[in-house]
């Protein structure tokens, strides 16, 4: 029986911030590539651990899940998310899970797979050979759309611009909410907080509207809206959900249904534009499968080498890049013991860029992703979408709207990264590129 000690390596003198803002992906990779498997350090005053090791992550995220809560970051997304899907806990995260579930049964999001090819027929419709685009700013678009849409039955392509820039707003100052006494400082009124505040009122104004407007009708349109207003809690005598409940759900699906793919469709670009090869397999999988049609929901298990491409793309730039615990009582990974309430991490980053798992980890190489290659791997060094109780709600969701975006767009086009940019992955509560991704629009 190997000795249990509560001190793994690490820079266990260290007093930090939640991770060092400017480069918290480099921080973590040195941090592990030196100590190893599991790292302790301190964020603020509270002990950090964070872990690397496949059969440690199942151990926290699937086998011993009731012995971890969210994270500090889960807790503090409820200044922006409330009680939604994402920061609830036990019966209640159940419960919402519940309610929520039939919309991403797979005969939703087939129905859902008609809008996601509509709205990208749209856009690239208004595309045109030789036009400089912003293709983050174009793919947030049009997945803001598409969210909109199939979740909500509403057009919010209105309000694009003003949705973007206040969850824009609202993500660049979340860090702020992570410092330590965070809870004290949003009751100050001074500018960052005021903005905070104010980007999430321009994101409820969108929200509370639709909402407005679907209980004024009075229709039931079979998306995930009506389903929740229809829905009853049983076990407390049939109330339904308040507007303020069904405008934290609808905020944090409209924001995880829109955001995280957006980065992944623009991570898609950014890598094919620098790896023809594989630029021109997608090119030929699309136009032998779909012959010249638009794609439809049944086309997408047509397209293995497309899903090979998404796989890849978010072993490499995963739009969700860290998932964090809270340990409810004292627990062992290994030899290792964490005491209750320490706070533990999961960086999809780092074990998906571990060369242990995937040689030459910054290589793009959709081969990976052979049956017999997913096959050789523990299955937790790859967990993109979470995994356990709390894994995505939205993967099949994802899956397919990345797919269809893709084989639509990439039937017309193909995209050109204009020389001399500086493209880099930015850690905030996505994985989001660190600026313009700027590119030219060229015919096939």
């Amino acid at each position: 029986m190997p000795t249990i000690s509560t001190t793994p390596p690490g820079p266990k003198g260290r007093l930090l911030g939640f991770f060092p803002r400017r480069d918290p992906l480099s921080f973590m990779s040195k941090l592990a590539a030196k100590y190893g498997d599991i790292v302790f350090f301190y964020r603020g005053m509270e002990p950090f651990y964070l872990i690397s090791n496949p059969d440690y992550i199942k151990d926290m995220l699937v086998t011993n899940a009731r012995k971890f809560a969210k994270g500090r970051a889960l807790e503090r997304s409820r200044v922006l998310l409330g009680e939604g899907l994402l920061t609830s806990e036990g019966a209640v995260h159940l419960r919402q899970r519940r309610l929520i579930q039939p919309a991403f049964h797979r005969q939703s999001v087939a129905a859902y797979g008609r809008t996601m090819v509509e709205f990208s027929l749209r856009l690239r419709n208004r595309w045109q050979s030789g036009d400089e685009i912003d293709v983050h700013q174009e793919m947030t678009t049009l997945t803001l759309a598409i969210a909109g849409k199939t979740l909500f039955d509403a057009d919010v392509e209105t309000d694009a611009s003003e949705v973007m820039e206040a969850i824009t707003t609202a993500f660049s100052l979340f860090p702020l909410t992570m410092m330590p006494f965070s809870e004290l400082l949003e009751k100050i009124p001074f500018s960052p907080v005021r903005k905070l505040h104010r980007a999430r009122a321009r994101l409820d104004k969108v929200i509370y509207r639709v909402i407005a407007e679907r209980r004024q009708s009075g229709e039931d349109r079979g998306d995930l809206l009506s389903m929740l207003l229809a829905a009853q809690d049983e076990e407390s005598g049939g109330a339904r959900m308040s507007d303020e409940q069904l405008r934290d759900e609808c905020l944090t699906l409209f924001l995880a249904g829109h955001e995280t793919t957006a980065n992944l469709i623009t991570w898609i670009w950014y890598l094919l534009a620098q790896h023809p090869e594989v630029e021109a397999r997608l090119h030929f999988e699309v136009g032998d499968v779909l012959r010249g049609q638009p794609p439809t929901f049944e086309d997408v298990e047509k397209l293995p080498y497309t899903e090979k491409i998404i796989a890849e793309v978010l072993r490499m730039y995963p739009p969700a890049w860290i998932v964090g615990r809270r340990a409810l009582e004292d627990h062992e990974f290994g030899p290792y013991q964490i005491p209750r309430r320490s706070l533990v991490a999961a960086s999809q980053w780092i074990v998906h860029h571990d060369a242990r798992y995937f040689p030459e980890p910054h290589r793009f190489d959709p081969e990976r992703w052979t049956p017999e290659a997913r096959a050789s791997r523990n299955k937790f060094c790859y967990f993109p979408f979470s995994a356990g109780p709390r894994q995505c709600i939205g993967e099949g969701f994802a899956w397919a709207e990345a797919t269809l975006v893709l084989a639509t767009l990439a039937q017309k086009w193909r995209l050109e990264l204009v020389a001399g940019q500086d493209i880099k992955a930015r850690a905030g509560i996505t994985l989001r590129p660190n600026g313009r991704v700027r590119m030219m629009v060229r015919a096939r």
